[in-house]
């Protein structure tokens, strides 16, 4: 049985800006600097690292995300797959959809995570995605 789970924030930042930022700016809100291989075209491969700070061994650890673009809508919708290792997916290609809707002055983004083997492993995203979104959205509009 696979797990899902669906999380909706509305942003500040235009659809355009968060259009870009999935599809190639992943390094200004979310990745290493200098980690991101990715061009922003479906049936393209792209990879970046994470990085959290050590534990009481002081050494800083790594996290490795990749996957592959298979849909997008310009401004509307981004899809992709999404592996990450021991703490996210547990190596599973789960599938993450990111629809882009105008509305105010910014944009409802709702974001479907998809193919969890496990529940733990959804139930820590779903934790997690809330707060990568404020992240994301504080980045691309200059608020952080």
């Amino acid at each position: 049985m696979a797990f899902s789970l669906k999380v909706e924030r509305q942003m500040d930042a235009a659809p355009e800006v968060l259009f870009q930022a999935w599809t190639r700016q992943f390094d200004r809100w979310f990745a290493a600097p200098g980690s991101v291989i990715m061009q922003g075209q479906v049936n393209t491969v792209f990879f970046f690292e994470t990085t959290s700070p050590g534990g009481t061994d002081g050494v800083e650890r790594r996290h490795p995300h990749y996957g592959r673009f298979l849909r997008l809508e310009q401004n509307r919708l981004v899809e992709l797959t999404w592996v990450t290792g021991e703490g996210g997916t547990g190596g599973a290609e789960t599938i993450v959809t990111v629809e882009l809707v105008p509305r105010n002055s910014g944009t409802l983004l709702s974001l479907t995570h998809t193919g969890f083997y496990n529940e733990d492993s959804r139930n820590a995203h779903e934790q997690a995605w809330p707060f990568v979104l404020e992240q994301l959205d504080k980045k691309m509009t200059g608020n952080f």
